[in-house]
């Protein structure tokens, strides 16, 4: 199929290949009986030249530096020739192992080319760096375009995913998957911007009086688009291998009218990682919010939160880094405020919001002592306390006295129970977790009530966006069921994706040796969740 764009075009310079340049890498010579990759400890695979064989040894020339290899038959895998240099559909190449995508996924990187496609997939590699290829311009060009048509692009993937909906008038998906710091929220957010543009619905004009009510308050395409900044303020942290890191998954689901216009959207929030908010590695730090608010981006704020715009004064948000590289908390927080604005926030849901994630820096500073040959905790000064209470509007001795000597329900009476110092300050990491737990969800339901329009609904596009495996040395709950959750989706995927397809090709009675996907850490998965059944003796 003809491509449907010009090479020529400035808006393709990091998406589509030079012609030119392309066409004398493809006429290369190339020798098929002799080309070939052989693995390399540093660098994977390497390209070489056989030169000869005994047995099962392969004597191979690395063809970067002339070195001599001798290497197992086994593993070698057979090279491409030339004409598929840099395509834009690995499903097309004669070789499709490891050291062939390998290779192609690097040389289109290296060219400046971050999509890939691989049959239905779309591989995007995080350039780590802001590149000219999700404007106005470039959506308008891929809008209504076949896939065929265009360079790779996730654009191209939201667009079929909308034309499929309105051809076929059923719910679509778009899966958005990988480690942490792969790009995963960032293309979440590209997508969303697509529809917003490319699916502007019809109230829109009849919005316009109540916008000049109220100019703080955005459309509903803007309200979508406004809602990542506050999720990704208290949803969004750095860690050892991402800077901004969703520490929660999401499932966000956009609600199209009959027409193919917005009518809607609401957010599902899975597993927000709640031991974030007291405890942090030294490399990493807490949630964003807490540093936006501290950056004194908005003086009132800090005012009302009783502190001082010094993050490493206190002790919840002090343990890892204060400032990340390439994040500029002072802005962020003008986002992030701005953000809430354009969803429809009132002043009062903004301040109570701010004061209460003011009262979970002032809870890590309350300090306890124990009572001498006693079992008993008592408080090390009430300033702290005084301040938690203000700011959540209770009585502060009720709260000292609840934390101290909790009152707990034995049968059908309620006992005070005496707690020690170590047992208080584990009661007041608890509160603080669920305190900010129970925020960020009122928040996400906050959300969905300003992106719950009462326009007809008849179908829509949802778009996961699951927490990034990670593996740290010291690896919370939290984690361990982040990496878990993922395993499963990733074996859900692949039976659906490649089992099932698979199957057609036996009905179809196509010649196939069948592959078995994903089960490489089914024992570590049916370990989890058998664990609970086994009674401990």
């Amino acid at each position: 199929m003809a491509a449907a764009y010009d090479p020529a075009d400035p808006d393709f310079e990091y998406l589509a290949v030079d012609r030119k340049k392309l066409l004398a890498e493809q006429t290369q010579s190339f020798d098929g009986k002799k080309a070939c990759w052989v693995p390399d400890e540093k660098h994977a695979f390497l390209p070489a030249e056989i030169q000869s064989s005994k047995g099962d040894d392969i004597t191979v020339k690395i063809t970067t530096n002339n070195d001599i290899r001798t290497v197992n038959k086994e593993s070698i895998m057979q090279m491409n020739p030339p004409k598929f240099e840099k395509i834009e559909d690995m499903a097309n190449l004669t070789y499709l192992n490891e050291a062939a995508v390998l290779y192609n996924l690097k040389a289109r990187y290296q060219a400046g080319l971050i999509y890939t496609y691989s049959g239905l997939f779309c591989v995007a590699i995080n350039p780590y760096r802001r590149l000219p290829i999700y404007t106005l311009s470039v959506i308008g060009k891929y809008r209504g375009k076949r896939k065929l048509e265009m360079p790779p692009h996730l654009f191209s993937i939201a667009d079929n995913a909308y034309q499929n909906m309105l051809q076929d008038r059923e719910n679509q998906s778009v899966l958005i998957t990988g480690e942490s710091g792969a790009g995963k929220t960032e293309n979440t957010k590209k997508v969303i911007m697509y529809f917003a543009h490319v699916a502007v619905g019809q109230h829109k004009d009849k919005e316009e009086d109540e916008e000049k009510k109220d100019k703080k308050k955005g459309t509903l395409e803007d309200q979508i688009v406004q809602a990542n900044p506050v999720l990704e303020a208290y949803g969004n942290a750095k860690t050892t291998r991402n800077n901004n890191s969703s520490r929660f998954g999401k499932f966000i689901r956009i609600h199209f009218g009959t027409q193919g216009k917005i009518s809607g959207a609401d957010i599902e929030q899975y597993l927000l990682e709640k031991s974030r908010v007291t405890f942090q590695q030294p490399a990493e730090r807490n949630y964003h919010i807490f540093y936006q608010l501290l950056s004194n981006a908005v003086p009132q704020i800090v005012e009302k939160m009783l502190v001082n715009p010094d993050p490493s004064s206190y002790s919840f948000i002090n343990q890892g880094c204060i400032t990340v590289d390439g994040i500029d908390d002072n802005q962020e927080m003008k986002d992030t405020d701005v953000a809430f604005d354009v969803l429809g926030f009132s002043e009062d849901e903004k301040s109570s919001l701010y004061k209460c994630t003011g009262s979970i820096i002032h809870f890590g500073e309350m300090k306890f002592k124990q009572r001498p040959r006693e079992e008993q905790a008592e408080a090390d000064g009430t300033a702290e306390a005084e301040k938690v209470a203000f700011l959540l509007g209770i009585n502060s001795g009720d709260l000292v006295k609840s934390l101290l000597k909790p009152k707990i329900k034995v049968g059908s009476e309620y006992v005070t129970q005496g707690r020690t110092k170590d047992q208080v300050v584990y009661s007041v990491a608890a509160l603080s977790k669920s305190i900010y737990d129970r925020m960020f969800k009122w928040m996400v339901f906050r959300v969905n009530k300003t992106l719950d329009t009462k326009a007809k609904r008849q179908f829509f596009i949802g778009v996961l966006d699951i927490a990034g495996f990670e593996i740290f040395d010291f690896n919370s709950f939290e984690q361990l069921c982040i990496n878990y959750t993922n395993e499963r989706l990733q074996q859900f995927f692949n039976h659906h994706m490649f089992v099932l397809e698979q199957e057609e090709y036996k009905k179809e009675q196509i010649e196939w040796t069948f592959i078995d996907f994903g089960m490489d850490l089914q024992a570590c998965v049916d370990l989890i969740e058998k664990v609970g059944s086994y009674e401990i003796t």
